[in-house]
């Protein structure tokens, strides 16, 4: 298992992370989740024996139950990963039960301790923009609980560009600690960060790792043009994520990742986490399944070298448009070109231009 590094921080990971969204139930996850015991326990070790040492979490998970199970099978393992949660979402009712304030925060980061048995986290994820919260709150916050030995690093999650922007500069402007890294939507179908996000944390020094690589169980192979999808499965279940805008095309992608699949002897979802891999400014992708076999097979694709032809295939027939200011940037300014963006200019200037690369 490759290791990168995260962000500006010394802080190596594993480029996979084990996601733990499947663990416990509750909290209206229940179609989706269900891990624990015995099979939770298999999950950790299977990862940590592939060389993961990323584990994801978030207080949200199953009402909290998520880092409940994780706490109990992690045991003597503690130390030997870099375990992240995520706070700011509701978790109740109350006018103060979500948001990135010192209340919440505070709170939150106390609770997910308690439940995950643990003193500390070695990276707090803020979950969501708090639009109603100053920037500067959030930041000395986290900050005050890195200095009270509850967190080690932080990040963000689900950030526009201008706010991930703001974050960081708003921290060094206080001379305090600012996020590290920053976890996102990622997928071959929903490459939309490619536009922002990720230039600025190239430029920002900020790390990025995707998260939901098969798109929320879209990619997962059982989704398929014509065809009801399983209710076992998470689309199947009516779970509402991810936004498709254009389903043709989804299922165009689907049918290419098969095709390529069948002829390397892959499994759909190998073939779109290595071309994740393998993808510009990002460092690693947070994988998650409830069978074990497929947590297998995901795993594996870590090990997996996609051809270049077939990478290509998948760019060239995923690729977003160009929209303002980027075409003209690219029509009347390349001769000074964003090293931050360099490499998305190629693909849109040879996938939408028709220009070579």
């Amino acid at each position: 298992m490759e290791r990168t590094r995260l962000g500006s921080s010394g802080l190596y990971v594993s480029r996979l992370a084990l996601g733990t969204i499947p663990f416990g139930s509750g909290g209206g996850f229940e179609k989706i989740a269900g891990v624990r015991g015995s099979d939770a326990e298999y999950q950790i070790r299977e990862a940590l024996d592939r060389g993961v040492n990323f584990i994801d979490t978030a207080d949200m998970y199953s009402a909290g139950d998520a880092e409940r199970v994780l706490g109990e099978v992690l045991g003597n393992t503690r130390d030997d990963v870099i375990l992240t949660s995520k706070a700011r979402m509701p978790v109740g009712s109350g006018p103060n039960d979500s948001g990135a304030t010192r209340y919440h925060l505070t709170r939150a980061v106390e609770d997910s301790l308690a439940r995950l048995r643990t003193d500390h986290l070695d990276l707090l994820y803020v979950h969501q923009w708090d639009g109603q919260t100053p920037i500067t709150e959030t930041i000395t916050t986290v900050n005050e609980l890195i200095k009270a030995g509850k967190v080690r690093y932080w990040g963000v999650s689900n950030f526009n560009a201008w706010q991930l922007a703001k974050t960081v500069y708003e921290a060094r402007l206080a001379g305090l600690e600012g996020p590290v890294a920053q976890q996102v939507y990622y997928t071959p179908e929903a490459r939309e960060i490619e536009y922002e996000i990720i230039p600025a944390a190239r430029d920002l020094g900020v790390g990025t790792f995707g998260w939901s690589p098969l798109g929320e169980g879209l990619l997962g192979g059982k989704v398929r043009r014509g065809r009801e999808t399983p209710s076992d499965t998470r689309q199947g279940a009516g779970w509402p994520e991810p936004h498709v805008v254009d389903w043709d095309r989804a299922y165009d992608l689907i049918e290419l990742f098969d095709e390529i699949a069948a002829g390397l002897g892959w499994t759909i979802p190998q073939v779109v986490i290595s071309w994740i891999l393998g993808r510009p400014g990002v460092n690693g992708t947070v994988i998650a399944a409830r069978d074990p076999q497929h947590l297998k097979a995901d795993l594996e694709a870590a090990e997996l070298e996609l051809p270049q032809q077939d990478r290509d295939r998948i760019t060239a027939a995923s690729q977003l448009p160009a929209y303002y200011p980027l075409w003209h940037r690219m029509m009347t300014a390349q001769d000074r070109p964003e090293p931050a963006e360099a490499e998305y200019y190629r693909e849109q200037a040879a996938n939408v231009f028709g220009e070579q690369k």
